[in-house]
């Protein structure tokens, strides 16, 4: 821990703002040839320039913004400078002010549009430097924005929302545990190891972001499930410890025997969780796949930490782990008469009613998720004060097009000084089609299919020897649907040549179907791991079978709530988030893998001690009921400590964190509520025996190879014993079961 606060807290530092497009796809292929031969790209950034007084035309506001252009085109980290006012850059000039793509139909803002050399990181750097040197004064206010200045924004609105995020939730996780243990002494110990995997991942992504590309999106992400794993584990292990004290063992016996059996279920878990992530790492986006590698790395650590530090810390303590008990404690009752347990028996008393009952209510949950739109994040994941996003509201709202989003076309293997007629016609073509405001080529440029400006000389720019490309401006926003069609008809219509398409809505099509392309196989990967390993855990084929299930379902539930919160925009005014009418495509993968993960790591508790209590009974109705009796109210805290550390994250002022905070929340609350307390016992009733059952020769094979708390008893031969002080009867009055016989 002390090598990670040395080295770990420049990790911020190396962490990068983007990952979410495909390396592979057609857009990021034609935007490096965009690049590299023709040397063009879409704008760093946009200058907005508002007049305060009168209109952009006004000697006043031409002389200001004359000004303004010339002090950018000066600049030596710029390649090009395209102002509405004039016009001054090393490559190229295809506008003017009579361009209606750079002003606003108010005629009260225009737009700057400037091209930084170098790579990402080069443009990124000069922009964030133009942005600090520009100055509002009398006649015009400036703001710059773009997806540079939006990555800036995010990542610095990110790094302080991450300090609020955790100091909510150590202070509200601290106080559940008081009241969870009725102990300080207790209560701290999984604070502890919380902290130990709050601190960790710092060390671990400094190191990742030296080997690969990492997302700055993780280091909140990796820090609120460190700490969310780090204090569920620890929180099995020292209830479970002291359940062993409790039934008169020794401090060095009771150690054993939690690491033995709690001990083997949290690394169980832990495997559960990593390979939900793993399937992160199918995906060739590094927005996902470094969550996948600083994720697994996060959950091992918090697994090691707690299978480690926490016996560690249990032997030293001893009896001392109940000191400092507050006044709220009560006396403790008797197994079998627990309010879980009596809650357990309701459920199986009408497991019809209730499974009935409760997959209506998960359909009404999931019905908004027949409506979803996916797309990629805009600068509206920013809060309205940032300058990023006033001059993406300022651009959607008062100007006509948006020749900061342009969708590039590219022609390569033809000889353009040959085929102008056929660029030109091309390019007419192009400017009649439905949202295409304007088409810029190496013949001028065209509005509604007639040409409305002559090529002038710099616009060889457009063309080399051996190629040519076209910039088309959508009349919308790129993330709209009507830009995402153009982008569609383009690449579909026939042309005089082979073309690509590239630009932001081209990026956004692109990470669409690259995540649908890959998601069969990972979900493949997710569901056939999972059901080994609850085979291996249980030796039974239904109980993997109806895990997988109520995942399915518990996630879909969450899906619609997403859905009908964020995309359409209900709760909007009162979360703090601008609605965008659709879902951020990674962040929604994102989540899923995530509440996966946490809902099968929390299946895995009650599974576990579910089977260890038939083990012992050989009565599934008993051991349903004693399971949750055993792990009720410490996997509802575990999943109530999870659910405010990732509210915390929602509280984030970016609006892709708001989604996934907020996503996993309902995922956890849904699980520990519905699905863990209602259906899954309510299931287990009406299948009975049959929960249990499995071919001979794989039931053989898990007697060899299978493991749970107990050590693996074989799930064939119950121990069947009479009750006592440490494994009383669990019956109803006038019920009898076998471990009453």
């Amino acid at each position: 821990m002390i090598i990670a606060v040395v080295f770990g807290s420049s990790a911020a530092a190396h962490l990068s703002s983007g990952g979410f497009i495909d390396p592979g796809a057609q857009s990021t292929q034609a935007g490096q040839v965009l690049g590299q031969t023709f040397r063009s790209e879409d704008p760093s950034f946009v200058v907005l320039a508002t007049v305060r007084h009168g209109n952009i035309n006004s000697p006043a506001a031409r002389k200001a913004g004359h000004a303004l252009t010339v002090i950018l085109n000066d600049d030596m980290g710029l390649a090009a400078v395209q102002s509405y006012w004039a016009i001054h850059n090393s490559y190229w000039a295809v506008g003017n002010h009579h361009n209606p793509v750079l002003h606003s139909r108010d005629g009260r803002q225009a737009l700057i549009l400037g091209y930084a050399t170098g790579d990402a990181a080069t443009q990124a750097a000069t922009t964030q430097r133009i942005a600090k040197q520009l100055w509002s004064n009398s006649v015009l206010r400036v703001q710059v924005g773009g997806a540079a200045i939006t990555n800036l924004e995010a990542s610095n609105q990110i790094k302080h929302d991450l300090v609020t995020a955790e100091s909510i939730a150590l202070l509200l996780t601290l106080l559940l545990l008081v009241l969870a243990f009725r102990g300080l002494i207790a209560a701290v110990l999984p604070l502890i190891i919380g902290v130990i995997a709050i601190v960790g991942p710092l060390l671990l992504l400094r190191g990742l972001a030296s080997v690969t590309s990492v997302s700055v999106y993780s280091l909140n992400l990796t820090t609120a499930l460190g700490l969310g794993l780090g204090i569920d584990y620890s929180l099995l292990l020292v209830s479970r410890f002291r359940e062993e004290l409790a039934a008169g063992l020794s401090t060095e016996a009771a150690v054993v025997e939690t690491v033995r059996t709690a001990g083997r279920t949290v690394l169980f878990s832990a495997v559960t969780v990593a390979v939900s992530l793993l399937a992160l790492l199918l995906f060739p986006e590094y927005f996902l796949s470094s969550f996948g590698y600083a994720g697994i790395g996060v959950v091992a650590l918090a697994a090691t930490a707690a299978l480690v530090v926490v016996p560690a810390l249990l032997g030293l303590l001893g009896l001392r782990v109940n000191r400092f008990s507050v006044p709220l404690r009560r006396r403790a009752a008797a197994a079998d008469a627990g309010w879980w347990h009596r809650f357990a028996l309701f459920v199986m008393r009408y497991p019809a009613r209730i499974t009935i009952a409760v997959t209506v209510l998960l359909v009404a949950f999931v019905l908004p998720f027949a409506h979803v739109r996916l797309g990629q994040a805009d600068d509206r994941v920013l809060p309205a004060s940032a300058q990023g996003r006033q001059v993406g509201d300022a651009m959607r709202a008062n100007f006509a097009a948006f020749d900061t989003s342009p969708v590039d076309v590219v022609a390569v293997g033809i000889m353009p000084a040959s085929r102008s007629d056929a660029i030109a016609r091309y390019a007419a073509t192009l400017s009649t089609l439905p949202d295409a405001a304007e088409v810029q080529a190496r013949t001028g440029t065209y509005m509604h299919g007639r040409q409305i400006a002559p090529a002038v000389h710099d616009s060889l720019v457009f063309a080399t020897t051996w190629g040519t490309w076209f910039k088309v401006v959508p009349g919308s926003d790129p993330n709209s649907p009507q830009a995402v069609a153009l982008v569609q008809r383009i690449r579909t219509m026939h042309g005089p040549f082979p073309v690509m398409v590239t630009g932001l809505t081209a990026q956004q099509v692109d990470t669409v179907a690259s995540v649908s392309a890959h998601l069969p196989l990972a979900l493949l990967v997710m569901a056939l791991v999972t059901f080994l390993a609850l085979f291996l855990m249980t030796g039974s084929l239904i109980i993997p079978a109806k895990a997988l299930v109520l995942s399915a379902a518990s996630l879909s539930a969450t899906f619609g709530v997403a859905v009908w919160v964020f995309q359409q925009g209900h709760l909007s005014a009162a979360l703090g988030f601008t609605p965008t009418g659709y879902l951020d495509v990674s962040t929604l993968l994102l989540m899923f893998c995530l509440a996966f993960g946490l809902s099968m790591d929390y299946q895995v508790f009650l599974l576990s001690r579910i089977r260890e209590e038939y083990e012992l009974c050989g009565d599934t109705r008993a051991a349903v009921a004693m399971g949750l009796e055993r792990t009720g109210r410490i996997v509802t805290t575990a999943a109530a400590l999870l659910a405010i550390v990732f509210i915390a994250l929602g509280t984030s002022s970016v609006g892709l964190l708001k989604l996934l905070g907020g996503g996993i929340a309902v995922a956890l609350i849904l699980d520990a509520t519905l699905i863990r307390a209602l259906l899954l016992p309510a299931l287990m009733r009406l299948l009975g025996s049959f929960n249990w059952w499995a071919p001979p020769p794989l039931r053989w094979l898990h007697d060899r190879i299978g493991f749970s708390e107990s050590g693996g008893r074989p799930i064939s031969e119950p121990l069947l014993e009479p009750a006592g002080p440490h494994r009383p009867a669990v019956a109803e009055p006038g019920v009898t079961t076998s471990a009453s016989l």
